[in-house]
């Protein structure tokens, strides 16, 4: 069972999001937190409209200052079983086109965002996790890319994104099989996170959104993007990088309360600045 937590549903001032497609968006706004949440049973398929709205929300929720963590999962048993099939005869090649870069918004997004992943996660719906910063993973989840089996490959950056983690043999393995990786298995090739029983999903994430929270803002979306940004780049201009950026936060007023902090031995408040 989901917790219960103190939420409104979220309403957006872009008319395109005036009716949700599939999916709905809660705001705990003393956790700074915003749930995206599939909800369309009982595998919570995402349709092709709702591509384009997840981007669109993802961007609105980047320029909200009430949120500080944005958590994606899924209502019931599965996160996703992925995209509806028959839409993609239906779509006109330049939709089809705009789909790798609407599941690229969480990782687009300067905020940390998670994926919580329990059941069927499969196609589209495990592409939108790995464009997640943490995957947290029960143990009934089911990672895949079945694309083989319709005579298609990934196209929303699942094969790509996939082989930067666990490497091409994986990769292959996965995606020429279609097979199917278990929430433990995840672990241990480095694709998810964390990985605990399926009762435990919903706390796991809780106390991820908790810890996130207790880090400098302006450090954290630093770090996220200084390591989206060098993740293919040569070892001498990542360092260079690094640098670049560490002397930058050298000037906020949050590294400084951390120093302060620091040597007082008390909890640092950080705002950002």
């Amino acid at each position: 069972m989901q917790e219960t937590l103190m939420t409104e549903t979220m309403t957006f001032t872009d008319p395109r999001l005036a009716e949700l497609d599939g999916f709905h968006v809660r705001l705990d706004e003393a956790s700074e937190r915003a749930d995206i949440i599939l909800a369309r049973p009982p595998y919570n398929v995402i349709s092709m409209g709702a591509r384009d709205q997840l981007r669109l929300v993802f961007e609105a929720l980047d320029e909200d200052d009430r949120v500080r963590i944005i958590v994606v999962s899924g209502e019931g048993e599965h996160f996703s079983s992925g995209g509806n099939i028959k839409g993609f005869l239906e779509a006109s090649p330049e939709h089809v086109s705009h789909l790798a870069w609407n599941v690229a918004a969480p990782a687009r997004c300067s905020k940390p965002v998670i994926a919580a992943n329990r059941g069927y996660t499969f196609g589209v719906g495990f592409e939108l996790s790995l464009a997640c910063d943490f995957r947290i993973v029960s143990e009934t989840c089911r990672y895949a890319l079945p694309e083989q089996k319709l005579g298609q490959i990934p196209g929303s950056g699942g094969s790509a994104r996939l082989q930067k983690i666990v490497g091409v043999t994986r990769t292959k393995d996965i995606v020429m099989r279609s097979k199917r990786i278990k929430g433990q298995q995840a672990l241990d090739w480095g694709i998810a996170t964390e990985c605990v029983p399926d009762s435990d999903l919903e706390q796991a994430v809780t106390d991820l959104v908790n810890e996130l929270r207790e880090f400098s803002p302006i450090a954290q979306r630093t770090a996220k993007k200084l390591l989206n940004d060098t993740d293919d780049a040569l070892l001498s201009t990542a360092i260079e990088m690094e640098g670049l950026n560490y002397s930058r936060l050298r000037q906020s007023e949050d590294f400084r309360e951390g120093v302060e902090a620091f040597h007082a031995k008390r909890k640092p408040e950080f705002t950002g600045r």
